[in-house]
């Protein structure tokens, strides 16, 4: 019977030192304000009416996700010893307006990894993933890549989070690199096609470098879309951008530029466009956050004709009532194109469509963020 107890005990013992090196994690953010949003089209452009827009309207409406997109998800970590470990990321984007599925109605759309990561050599993860490029430029978004106001389709492409994607992120001191593969990303089509190895595919790579105030970054990244389902012609989509930051007090500016040219199968050109960022993060008090940012791009040939280059103005004012709960007021100013540049050349995937004959747009927002 004491042998017995014994081995309970021990088995116990086992069992909770097994417990404690592995870990699950379930954490979120919850994210939804009314907004109003003047010159907004009647219409919504599409494929099946040409794209065709109506007479602008004001419109007054509940949204999603102002700072930050509503999400829950799961984080698992697991360590094998010899400094390695197993892990895992689940994470759902949904509508808090509605309780939809977001990312075109995926159970886990945001994000969906395994990986292993090594204290000395880094992290290698299989999955839907973000790219290369978004990580690299993460750190030098004034707005934080806010969802509301930001033009991050435009900046960085549709394939930001990218399907079938082999990664790869290791930390050295000041200095992280990253580089990921996708075999096919299913943003224009269904990717991984037998004998289409290119079809859909996508690549980059990217450096950082941050010590004490001082931050500066590098990206390329590159998606080969289908362009054509029935042939499967395959395009490519180019962007290579650069940016930086620094601190001093309680406050932070920063910069990027980013190239981009996208071409056809033909070889011919879709879009050339040079895009810029700046802004700045002022902490007023321990409770009180503003940012101040401003895009500009700068459409030098799209399809062979010219554009007005469209520019942005946005404004956010943050106020934390606690660790985990803010209140905000964002705003943003856009011309030459629909707020975050939506518009069927640039963006057009962000649904703020301009009114026929309209050339600005002006969006203002009131929300809650808790996060958990």
């Amino acid at each position: 019977m004491k042998k017995s107890l014994l081995a309970l005990a021990a088995l116990g013992a086992f069992a909770g030192a097994a417990q404690a090196q592995s870990s699950v994690t379930l954490y979120g953010v919850v994210d939804a304000n009314i907004e109003y949003v003047s010159n907004m089209s009647s219409v919504t452009p599409s494929a099946a009416n040409g794209f065709a827009t109506g007479p602008s309207e004001n419109l007054f409406r509940m949204s999603s996700g102002g700072l930050s997109g509503s999400r829950w998800g799961l984080r698992g970590v697991e360590d094998l010893g010899s400094g390695l470990k197993a892990l895992f990321v689940l994470e759902s984007g949904f509508g808090l307006d509605n309780g939809g599925l977001q990312q075109g109605g995926r159970l886990f759309g945001r994000q969906a990894y395994v990986g292993l990561e090594s204290a000395q050599a880094g992290r290698v993860t299989f999955g839907r993933q973000y790219t290369s490029l978004f990580d690299m430029m993460a750190n030098f978004s004034p707005t934080g890549y806010a969802t509301q106001y930001e033009p991050v389709v435009a900046q960085l492409g549709l394939n930001f989070r990218s399907d079938n994607t082999a990664k790869y992120t290791g930390k050295f001191g000041p200095v992280t690199a990253v580089a990921h593969w996708s075999f096919g990303n299913g943003v224009a089509g269904g990717g991984e096609v037998p004998g289409q190895f290119r079809r859909d595919t996508g690549y980059g790579a990217g450096l950082s470098y941050a010590t004490g105030p001082f931050g500066i970054s590098a990206a390329y990244d590159q998606y080969n879309p289908t362009l054509n389902a029935a042939t499967g012609a395959v395009g490519a989509f180019k962007k290579a951008a650069v940016a930086a930051s620094y601190a001093f007090g309680p406050a932070k500016i920063m910069g990027g530029y980013r190239w981009g040219q996208s071409k056809s199968a033909t070889d011919a050109t879709i879009l050339r466009d040079d895009y810029y960022w700046i802004g700045g993060n002022y902490q007023v008090t321990p409770a009180l956050g503003l940012t101040l940012s401003y895009y500009y791009d700068d459409v030098k040939n799209l399809a062979g004709t010219n554009i007005k280059n469209p520019w942005q103005v946005s404004f956010i004012a943050d106020y934390n009532l606690s660790k985990r709960t803010d209140v905000y007021l964002t705003t943003a100013f856009s011309k030459n194109a629909g707020l975050n540049f939506d518009t069927s050349a640039i963006s057009f995937a962000n649904g703020y469509f301009l009114g026929t004959g309209e050339d600005k747009m002006v969006g203002v927002a009131v929300g809650i963020r808790h996060k958990f």
